[in-house]
């Protein structure tokens, strides 16, 4: 199985799947032959950072017989534990966990090979005759597993030479060829990096960025299950978590991985509190100016995956503090509808 830190061209085309609420009914029903089982449908646990996705995932994987995937792309790094909420094998109720702690935390996480891996675990945890449980805030990651939707790859040497261009002479060229190949794209990106990314594709496929876009089309069965939380509330509970995660020894842990080159990873060393931290130990910021930064980039972040998933509106949503919580997301998993 290929690294998710590899960023190579991979395909993301889906080749096989029914459309949402659809049921593929095989072969012999068309000359009255005995039906074939259905698989259950892929269950994905959605929503904000904070909200419990983890313990209603491992719950619901026990009562359906499952193994929980993992889709928050700061959990798939080695020795990142405090400050990404992940649980440890300990408290993981004998479910098995699939790609968590995957990366060096030097590596940069790729959608396009997550995909892949991600997909691979899905048909294995079937093979098995058991029942795949996806879980995560991370949106484009999920969307990458659940949705048709293709990577176009990358060439180094033409992002090489766009960067080259963006540092020789600003955006403002590059936005006007953007303009000319992708007016979809050029209306929509602000930063350069998705603006050379952008125009990386263009010339590397002869097609528009914006023509790989998701559309809402499950390659497979799914359920999305979100857990919904008043925001005020949520932000209470996201700096009480900031505060536990620094009782814990978040310190210790950025200092530890500094050792080991947190520095040099393009995504980890950028991750919620971590580059807090790492002030703290350059001695630019105080303990309490990291705690009070990580607590807004938290909420900051909590707020664009609310606005993420509730755009979706597949996404069926249930109260995360419900008394009964875990019997409706059955429901919902069984595929017998909401509750009213």
């Amino acid at each position: 199985m290929p690294p998710v830190g590899r960023t190579g061209p991979v395909s993301g085309a889906a080749t096989g799947g029914t459309g949402p609420g659809e049921q593929d009914p095989g072969p012999e029903a068309a000359t009255g032959g005995p039906a074939v089982s259905v698989q259950p449908p892929i269950v994905a646990v959605v929503g904000p950072t904070g909200t419990g996705k983890s313990d209603l995932a491992i719950a619901l994987a026990l009562e359906l017989g499952g193994e929980v995937i993992n889709a928050d792309a700061l959990q798939f790094y080695r020795g990142m534990d405090i400050g990404t909420a992940k649980i440890p094998p300990e408290e993981r109720r004998g479910v098995p966990h699939h790609l968590l702690d995957i990366l060096d935390i030097r590596e940069e996480a790729s959608v396009a090979a997550y995909q892949a891996e991600a997909r691979q675990a899905i048909d294995a945890v079937r093979a098995r005759g058991r029942v795949p449980v996806l879980v995560g805030g991370s949106g484009l990651y999920v969307r990458a597993v659940l949705d048709r939707l293709e990577f176009p790859g990358t060439d180094p040497a033409l992002r090489e030479r766009l960067e080259a261009e963006l540092a020789a002479g600003g955006s403002a060229a590059l936005r006007v060829r953007l303009a000319a190949v992708d007016p979809v794209s050029a209306a929509r990106i602000a930063d350069d990096r998705r603006l050379v990314r952008a125009l990386e594709v263009a010339e590397l496929t002869g097609r528009p960025f914006s023509s790989f876009m998701p559309d809402r089309q499950y390659y497979a069965p799914a359920v999305q299950i979100g857990l919904a939380v008043n925001p005020d509330e949520l932000q209470t509970r996201l700096a009480e978590r900031v505060h536990t995660m620094v009782r814990s020894g978040l310190l210790e842990e950025v200092r530890s991985l500094d050792a080991r080159g947190l520095r040099d990873g393009r995504t980890a060393s950028r991750a919620l509190g971590y580059s807090q931290f790492l002030s703290v130990l350059d001695g630019t910021l105080s303990e309490s100016a990291a705690i009070e930064d990580t607590v807004t980039a938290t909420r900051q972040f909590a707020k664009r995956q609310r606005t993420w998933f509730r755009g979706d509106p597949r996404v069926q949503w249930l109260p995360w503090r419900a008394p009964d919580l875990i019997d409706r997301a059955l429901l919902l998993a069984r595929g017998s509808g909401p509750l009213s």
